[in-house]
């Protein structure tokens, strides 16, 4: 058996210490927010990792946390798959935000069982650059899968789901809450992410 060192260890990408933030597996996409990129492990979203954002209500500025994040991956050539949106895609307001409308999927199945079973598709084959996804219902085993999936490719995973889910037990490395603030402005508090706690909301 061959003896290897702590700082070896330590030193593994896999391996992170609860008071440091962990470093990323795979290069991060920065979110386009200086002061969110600094909370996030690896300085931004992770690839091949999924990222819970927790809200009640569409409409307060959700997915704009989400935007420069998916215009880097489509300018590298991929693919967005939105899977099972709560509203029909807004086209002019999409490509406002700079997205490539030619590069969008957007999956609305008949039920979630099958939106899960599309999102799950899409991560594992490793093609899109970003999967975002919409559950209002999935259990803990189903957001399993869904990391298991984000975890051998190289995509962005995104899952929205209620906020009531900020108690329930989940795989997902990192878990935001997002709500509208008193200013009118989109407020971020960090549940869970592989690192120290943040106190604060962003």
């Amino acid at each position: 058996m061959n003896a290897v060192s702590l700082d070896e260890v330590i030193a593994r990408t896999d391996v992170w210490r609860g008071d440091h933030l962990a470093e990323a597996g795979l290069p991060a996409v920065a979110s386009g927010f200086a002061a969110l990129d600094a909370e996030l492990p690896g300085g931004g979203w992770a690839r091949g990792s999924l990222a819970e954002l927790l809200t009640d209500s569409a409409g307060h500025g959700e997915c704009s946390v989400l935007f420069p994040a998916l215009t880097t991956v489509q300018a590298e050539g991929k693919w967005i798959v939105l899977v099972a949106p709560p509203h029909a895609a807004h086209a002019p307001a999409l490509a406002l935000a700079r997205i490539d409308l030619s590069r969008l999927v957007v999956v609305a199945p008949d039920n979630a069982r099958d939106a899960l079973w599309a999102a799950e598709q899409a991560l594992a084959s490793g093609a899109p650059g970003a999967v975002v996804c919409w559950a209002a219902r999935i259990d803990a085993g189903q957001v399993r899968r869904l990391q298991v999936a984000a975890a051998g490719s190289s995509s962005l995973a995104f899952l929205f789901r209620p906020s009531r889910a900020a108690g329930e037990s989940s795989a997902a490395p990192l878990r935001l809450q997002l709500a509208a603030t008193a200013h009118g402005r989109l407020g971020v508090q960090l549940l869970k992410r592989r690192g120290p706690p943040c106190r604060r909301t962003l």
